[in-house]
């Protein structure tokens, strides 16, 4: 029976992965046994996505919930945490909602106006390897959601909600649990132009994004049997666009740092077909609380140390030093295995794992770096 579960578990996954890229597909495929009469059924009536265009004022608290009327949307929160004897570790909570290319008017409640995924995972040095587990569901029957106006997001029994002031995450995966309060010490930190963010030479292509740096992590985490009170310090993203990536861009490399000082830094580089700079990002927070933002000349991120996964036999470089306006750091990870394998929800294979930021040698900071399009192009 036991055998049984897991087969069926598994089953499920795949059919939602299935279910999600079917429904996100461009073009029905025909279906029939080639017998029948040819019959030709009118377009379907799609909704357009709303396009991210410069000059729109972000507000909050209500930019913090959902924007269906984009095409994809993400609310992300990585951290490094301790436990009472001062051991550290590395986690990840992601939420996506993402619109697929449906009629919207159509009124049955089993139309999949949106397609939820997470993603949670835990870096742990003791243990070696990832632990990571993954979601899919349809935004129906109330399996799933992001509410509009508010941080309100679940999947299942996964969520991620503000709460009087403060963000609360539940999280109970299959050999972990997070049940953590994060709660703010800055103001949001606007990406790109107040919260307009180029991702390409092309204009089209850019999100809204904002970021909360230096959260305050407390709650539990459970591994196993083992429960253990936690602290921190975090880092939340939240985007959402319609048109992400520009067509000559093969993935990204992204890097969200705390600064041991109170400042916070935030560079990104999107890679083109030749594995250069396409496009590049930023935004340093001193800690005084002035912002400037960074453009594409001012970000070089330099690949050192490559690490092989024994599993899909990826080289992701996660070794690096990165230089930008204000800065030069040296990227060190906690742990070199680090790749998250979401096959049976997103489709992919990146890796996202706790970093350690340098300087001389000298620990600057802690943050999360993600590097995408290395086992195969990223697409949205």
């Amino acid at each position: 029976m036991k055998g049984e579960g897991k087969k069926q578990v598994a089953g499920r996954r795949n059919f939602l992965a299935w279910l999600a890229a079917f429904l996100a597909a461009p073009e029905m495929p025909a279906l029939g046994t080639g017998h029948e009469a040819s019959v030709t059924l009118p377009p379907s009536p799609v909704t357009p996505f709303a396009p991210v265009v410069p000059g729109y004022r972000l507000r909050f608290p209500f930019d913090e919930g959902s924007h269906p009327e984009f095409r994809v949307e993400w609310w992300y929160v990585t951290g490094w945490i301790k436990n009472a004897d001062g051991k550290l570790s590395g986690f990840q909570i992601t939420f996506f909602r993402t619109r697929p290319d449906l009629d919207n008017a159509n009124p049955s409640a089993f139309t999949a106006r949106e397609i939820m995924v997470a993603h949670a995972a835990l870096s742990d040095p003791a243990h070696g390897t990832l632990r990571h587990d993954q979601r899919v569901s349809r935004g129906s029957f109330d399996l799933a959601g992001a509410k509009v106006g508010r941080l309100d997001v679940w999947l299942d029994n996964w969520s991620l909600r503000q709460e009087n002031g403060a963000y609360r995450t539940l999280v109970s995966a299959g050999d972990f649990l997070f049940d953590f309060t994060f709660n703010p010490t800055q103001s949001p930190l606007l990406q790109g132009e107040g919260g307009f963010s180029r991702k390409g030479p092309d204009i089209k292509s850019a999100s809204y994004y904002y970021s909360l740096p230096q959260l305050r992590v407390s709650g539990t985490l459970t591994v196993g049997d083992r429960r253990e009170r936690a602290s921190g310090t975090a880092w939340f993203d939240h985007e959402w666009s319609s048109s992400y990536m520009d067509k000559e861009a093969v993935g990204w490399d992204w890097l969200g740092i705390n600064l041991a000082d109170g400042g916070a830094l935030m560079a990104f580089r999107m890679r083109n077909k030749q594995g250069g700079k396409l496009w590049a990002g930023g935004a340093y927070r001193s800690p005084d609380g002035r912002t400037s933002s960074l453009g594409t000349d001012q970000i070089v991120f330099e690949p050192g140390r490559v690490w092989q996964s024994p599993r899909t036999g990826t080289r992701y470089p996660v070794s690096w030093l990165i230089k930008t306006g204000p800065m030069e750091i040296q990227i060190e990870p906690l742990m070199d295995d680090q790749e998250n394998d979401t096959r049976l929800s997103a489709g992919t294979i990146y890796w996202e794992g706790a970093v350690e930021a340098l300087q001389r040698g000298k620990h600057v900071g802690r943050g999360y770096l993600e590097l995408t399009g290395y086992w195969r192009r990223m697409s949205f």
